[in-house]
């Protein structure tokens, strides 16, 4: 077996080093969940009763959207079944209508539960929903340390927010 080493992604992974947990302050998702900035700031591109759908600022790929309650939670087995439920439906819908704006080939959906798994967020659980194209990696990013991203932030809000808000 071969190892692909990619460095860029530690930025988005954080270090390990000991570290003071961060408060719900300070945690980005409280931030959008609570909606004291307005969404198109936060880039939440729906809210239902238990969870929110927020574009990942570092994304992966085009239109890279995390699920989340907006309880302040870590731990998988402390969502309440309706948390659970509605976070499966709305990644579902996500998938839905990335493929209508983009036409993926395909998806990594999936969580990083806890610090040493790779959550860069360890105390607020969160899914990912990342959009995937034949041959969306490249050299690139393993010897420029460098994410190509070939459409902007704010047209994925746009495009995405109005569709997720009709379903």
């Amino acid at each position: 077996m071969e190892t692909l080493w990619s460095p860029w992604r530690s930025k988005y992974i954080g270090t390990f080093k000991d570290e003071q947990e961060k408060s719900k302050e300070e945690c980005f998702l409280c931030v959008a969940a609570s909606g004291k900035k307005p969404d198109n700031e936060t880039y939440v591109v729906a809210r239902r009763k238990y969870c929110f759908a927020v574009l990942n600022l570092y994304p992966y790929n085009n239109g890279h959207t995390l699920i989340a309650p907006y309880r302040h939670i870590g731990d998988l087995t402390e969502l309440k079944q309706e948390e659970l439920s509605e976070m499966c439906v709305l990644m579902q819908k996500c998938v839905a209508a990335l493929k209508e704006i983009y036409a993926p080939h395909g998806f990594n959906l999936g969580a990083n539960l806890g610090r040493t798994s790779g959550a860069g967020l360890p105390d607020h659980l969160h899914f990912h929903v990342v959009p995937r194209w034949s041959g969306d990696t490249s050299f690139i990013s393993t010897i420029s340390d460098t994410k190509v991203v070939s459409i902007g932030i704010e047209e994925t809000y746009s495009d995405l927010s109005k569709i997720l808000s009709s379903k």
